[in-house]
C-alpha cells in the first residue's frame, strides 16, 4: 500500500480527473495491494528502538510490553478487560472453551467469511450452523438467525451461541442480532477480526457481546509483524479465566494448572510493535475513510461500491464491489495487465467448502452467501493510497468496465 495522508486526501476528486482518461496506460510498475512497506518508511525509528527494548531486556514471553499494548487497547475501545492472545483464531477458541462449547453444542455463524470462524467451533467438537448474509453489507443477516435455531434444533443440536463477523471492516446488524440473542438465551461473540477501530451507532468494537475478538495479523488495519490477537471483555471473572487458558490453564504458578488451557499467548515483540502501531491508529483510520471515500466518488455511478450502515463506521480492511459474475474474471485480468491487484474475499463460502460442507445450513441454501462470492472484488486499500495512484486504479477500473 502507499498513501500520502494529511492535505493530501483532500485533494479534488479523481473522478473528475479520471473520467475522460481513455489513453492506453502506459508500462508502470505493478501497486501492491497492501503497502505495508509505506507504513514502514513511517514508523521505522520508534517501531526498531521499541523491539530493541525487547532485545536487550530479554523478556520475550509475556514481557512488560504486553500488559501496556493491553491497557493501551481497553483505552483505545472503552473496554473493561483486554486479554492479548497469539491470533485471532486463538482469541476465538480460548473465548469457547472459556464457554465451555462442547459436542452437541450448536453456535450460529455466518457462511460468507474466513474459515477460522467456524474452525474456532469444530475444534471443540461443537457444531456450526451457517446462516446468510445480506446481500449490501455481506455481514449475518438477523433474519437468518431464526432459520439456523430450527435447523440447528432439527439436527438434535443444543444452540447456544453466536458468533457474528464484521466484515471488510463494517460492524454487523447488533441490535437486531442482540435482540435476537436474548430471545432465545444465546450469547453472542463478536469476530471484529476485520473491525477493531469502527463503531457501531456510538459503540465502540470490543464493546458488544459478552466478548470481542480481534486478529493483528500484518494485512489487518492494526496488524503487527506476525501473528497477534486479543480479548475484549466487560467480564473480569471471565478475563482471569482467559489469562489462565493463554498459558496452559496455570492457578498459583506456572506448574500449577487448575484448568485445561493452551499456548495462546502473544510474544512481547509483536506487543511492542503494536503499541507504536496504536499511536498512529487513528490517523490511519481518518487516512482510510478518505480513500474510501475517493473510491465511492469516483466509482459509484458505474458499479456497486460498498454500503456503510447509518450510524456505523468502517475501518475498511477492504474496499469491496460488486460485479456480475461473468464480468469478474475479464475485469481481474484487465486490471492485472495494467499492474493493478485484486483480491476476491471469499470465493467460495463455507457451507460449500470440502471441509465445512457436511454442517447444517439454515434456510434454502444460503443463496445471498452463494451469490455474492461470485460477485465481489476488492481494490487496493491502505491508509497510504496516495490520490494520484488511486487515479490510476480509478481509471483503469472505468476502462476494464467498458473494454
Amino acid at each position: 500500500m502507499q498513501i500520502n495522508l494529511g492535505k493530501a486526501v483532500l485533494q479534488s476528486s479523481p473522478r473528475r480527473r479520471s473520467k475522460n482518461m481513455t489513453h492506453q496506460p502506459s508500462i508502470t510498475q505493478p501497486l501492491p495491494f497492501i503497502d505495508l512497506r509505506a507504513q514502514r518508511r513511517r514508523l521505522s525509528p520508534c517501531v526498531d528502538e521499541a523491539i530493541k527494548r525487547v532485545l536487550d531486556h530479554g523478556q520475550f514471553i509475556m514481557g512488560p510490553e504486553v500488559k501496556m499494548l493491553e491497557a493501551d487497547l481497553a483505552e483505545f475501545c472503552g473496554a473493561h478487560e483486554v486479554v492479548s492472545c497469539g491470533s485471532g483464531t486463538d482469541a476465538l477458541v480460548l473465548l469457547l472453551m472459556a464457554k465451555g462449547v462442547k459436542p452437541g453444542d450448536a453456535v450460529l455463524c455466518p457462511s460468507f467469511t474466513f474459515a477460522a470462524t467456524a474452525e474456532a467451533v469444530v475444534l471443540l467438537g461443537a457444531t456450526p450452523v451457517f446462516v446468510d448474509v445480506r446481500p449490501d453489507t455481506f455481514n449475518m443477516d438477523a433474519a437468518g438467525l431464526e432459520p439456523g435455531l430450527v435447523a440447528a434444533r432439527r439436527h438434535g443440536l443444543n444452540p447456544v451461541g453466536v458468533i457474528s463477523v464484521d466484515l471488510f471492516g463494517q460492524p454487523a446488524d447488533y441490535e437486531a442480532i442482540e435482540a435476537f440473542c436474548n430471545q432465545n438465551g444465546l450469547w453472542l461473540l463478536s469476530d471484529a477480526a476485520q473491525s477493531f477501530g469502527a463503531t457501531y451507532k456510538g459503540r465502540k468494537v470490543g464493546t458488544i457481546g459478552f466478548a470481542t475478538a480481534a486478529s493483528f495479523f500484518p494485512a489487518k488495519p492494526l496488524g503487527c509483524y506476525g501473528d497477534g490477537g486479543a480479548i475484549f471483555t466487560e467480564d473480569a471473572e471471565l478475563a482471569a479465566v482467559l489469562r489462565s487458558m493463554r498459558i496452559h490453564g496455570y492457578g498459583a504458578d506456572k506448574y500449577d494448572h487448575v484448568r485445561i488451557g493452551m499456548n495462546g499467548r502473544m510474544d512481547t515483540i509483536q506487543a511492542a510493535i503494536l503499541i507504536e502501531k496504536l499511536k498512529i491508529f487513528p490517523d490511519e483510520i481518518a487516512r482510510r475513510n478518505a480513500a474510501a471515500a475517493r473510491y465511492t466518488e469516483a466509482l459509484s455511478d458505474c458499479l456497486a461500491t460498498p454500503h456503510i450502515t447509518p450510524g456505523c463506521s468502517s475501518v475498511w480492511a477492504q474496499y469491496t464491489i460488486k460485479l456480475p459474475a461473468e464480468r469478474r474474471p475479464a475485469f481481474a485480468e484487465a486490471l492485472a495487465r495494467e499492474g493493478i491487484p485484486t483480491a476476491i474475499h471469499y470465493p467460495k463460502p463455507l457451507h460449500q467448502q470440502t471441509a465445512y460442507s457436511g454442517y447444517p445450513a439454515a434456510g434454502n441454501g444460503l443463496p445471498v452467501s452463494e451469490q455474492v462470492a461470485k460477485e465481489v472484488i476488492s481494490l487496493p486499500m491502505h491508509p497510504y493510497l496516495e490520490p494520484e495512484v488511486q487515479d490510476r486504479i480509478v481509471a483503469a477500473t472505468r476502462r476494464a468496465l467498458t473494454g
